[in-house]
């Protein structure tokens, strides 16, 4: 309609105007200028863009306005998060009267799935609302560039992965519970864009920068300031050190499973809780809730200490709830363990690891499985010296994910079936996301493909990997015909190895041979996940910017 575009144009100028202010500073720590009343107006339209009740919206933000403060940007887009907020406590409460009407075991499901992800959806918003709350406030400690990003992002994509539960049903209950989210996606959606446009300019490649950071576990290396003295120790401490309970198979620990040690450990922890499996193989699930926040698993080694099931999509699981370990508390650190699911390719999506908790890591960790392997579905997740196994899509999600030092192995897949190592599912081009595989080393013994676009804007970058032989010269596969090859956004960066070619490559728009190392750093951890702020505290080594 004419009108909705004059109204989006009228609201992306008046962002531009914010943006270009000399005397104003959407962010800044001094008292914002009060906004005219109009201009006001025009901020609360581009919130309540494309919703279907557009006065209930308006009248929604304008309420929460008066809790605010005056009215200026930062409290505007506050009172656009507690809007959204509210929209999407409001969904879980219709989606929980939907249960009675499910037919099938995998409907029961897809509807628990629904409830959790909206559940993670609140939480974001919430702590997004914190970070809003400290920044009006002028809290210099704020790390607002990295979470609010990372917070919206990961609220944005738990609807659709709400969705994608209902395949394999008749599509009917779906219906009704896609109705039910339609609002809280798009409000997020809209609040994620103005919080884009009002924090940042349209990006550019950011200088040069090949400074490379690298923790260390000597006494060479100091801590940073803020961490306190039983972190210090915990960090220098390895498996046989510091720890809170023992998981061991005969008996000779705290505990004989490692779903007891879990149920056991602290709610809502603020200090790392560390849980030691002993060798073994555990066979049993894990599915480790938002509330077990900072805790660590460390085992005996690859192949050693095991966690393994078989858990698959065939058998009537959701893909979410395949997931031989799954973590959801922020904060969480495995090493020196082994992840497996063995349903093999046949049963299709089957994963060993699902990660939503922010700010978690993994070090010399095996994932190992055939489709859908490792499950990176949200907010910040780093990997180092990890090794991964699969078939079809094997790494996807959409988590703001790095690789490091990892090797990436390919299985035999089923007839037919075509090798893809990434499946990244962005799906706005507001949203901090992306598969970043640094350093690392991909073994395909079949003839493989680097990734295909699993959602429109999906992002994955190879920066200084080596690639064997087997992968494919045009690198890149499609998903169905010409979709997303405009807006998806591929890169590589002084790759190596004999599949490393670029004369053969997809020439896709959205393909990037990247020659720049100022463009590559922005794709690093300092400035993809903001690792330099967190990643210490973790105890695993990294290298925050590029290698030479």
């Amino acid at each position: 309609m004419p009108h909705q575009k004059n109204m989006a144009l009228f609201n992306f100028f008046f962002i531009l105007m914010l943006l270009f202010l000399p005397s104003f500073d959407a962010f800044s720590n001094e008292t914002p200028l009060d906004l005219k009343t109009q201009d006001m107006h025009a901020m609360i339209a581009q919130a309540c863009m494309n919703i279907e009740n557009q006065n209930s919206c308006q009248t929604n933000i304008q309420n929460e306005l008066t809790k605010f403060g005056s009215p200026s940007p930062t409290s505007i887009l506050s009172a656009a998060m507690r809007t959204t907020l509210n929209e999407a406590i409001g969904a879980i409460d219709k989606i929980s009267k939907f249960t009675t009407l499910s037919i099938s075991y995998r409907e029961q499901l897809a509807i628990e799935d629904c409830k959790e992800l909206l559940d993670f959806s609140v939480s974001e918003l919430a702590w997004s609302l914190g970070e809003m709350r400290r920044i009006r406030e002028g809290d210099n400690n704020v790390q607002y560039e990295g979470n609010l990003e990372a917070w919206l992002s990961a609220a944005l994509s738990n609807q659709d992965t709400c969705i994608e539960g209902f395949e394999g049903t008749d599509r009917k209950l779906e219906s009704y519970i896609s109705g039910s989210l339609t609002q809280v996606t798009q409000l997020i959606s809209n609040v994620l864009s103005l919080y884009t446009q009002l924090h940042s300019l349209p990006f550019r490649p950011p200088r040069k920068n090949n400074n490379t950071l690298v923790t260390k576990h000597d006494e060479s290396w100091k801590f940073p300031e803020w961490m306190s003295e039983s972190d210090k120790e915990l960090v220098k401490s390895m498996p046989h050190g510091a720890h809170d309970a023992v998981v061991a198979l005969d008996g000779s620990g705290n505990y004989r499973t490692i779903n007891e040690a879990v149920n056991a450990a602290p709610s809502h922890s603020n200090k790392k809780y560390v849980i030691y499996v002993k060798k073994g193989i555990y066979k049993e699930n894990v599915d480790m809730k938002k509330k077990m926040t900072n805790i660590m698993l460390v085992g005996d080694g690859i192949g050693r200490t095991i966690i393994t099931s078989n858990r698959n999509f065939m058998q009537g699981w959701t893909t979410f709830r395949t997931a031989t370990l799954a973590v959801s508390g922020k904060g969480f650190i495995a090493k020196d363990m082994s992840f497996r699911n063995t349903a093999g390719p046949v049963n299709h999506q089957a994963v060993a690891l699902r990660v939503d908790s922010d700010q978690s890591a993994f070090f010399r960790c095996s994932i190992e499985g055939y489709q859908d392997t490792l499950y990176a579905h949200s907010l910040r997740q780093f990997y180092r010296e990890c090794e991964i196994y699969g078939t079809i899509d094997f790494i996807f999600g959409n988590g703001a994910t790095v690789l490091q030092n990892c090797k990436i192995y390919t299985r035999v897949p089923l007839p037919l079936q075509k090798v893809t190592i990434t499946a990244q599912g962005r799906k706005s081009p507001h949203q901090h996301t992306g598969f970043i595989i640094q350093d690392s080393y991909v073994l395909a013994t079949q003839p493989t493909y680097l990734g295909r676009p699993w959602k429109e804007y999906s992002r994955t970058v190879y920066i200084n990997t080596y690639m064997s032989g087997k992968v494919q010269p045009q690198g890149w596969l499609e998903w169905f015909g010409n979709f997303a090859l405009e807006t998806l956004w591929y890169g590589e960066y002084r790759n190596y190895g004999p599949g490393s070619s670029l004369i053969g490559r997809v020439k896709w728009p959205g393909y990037h041979i990247i020659r720049d190392a100022g463009a590559a750093n922005f794709f690093t951890v300092q400035r993809f996940i903001n690792g330099d702020s967190w990643l210490p505290r973790t105890g695993i080594k990294f290298t925050s910017g590029l290698t030479n």
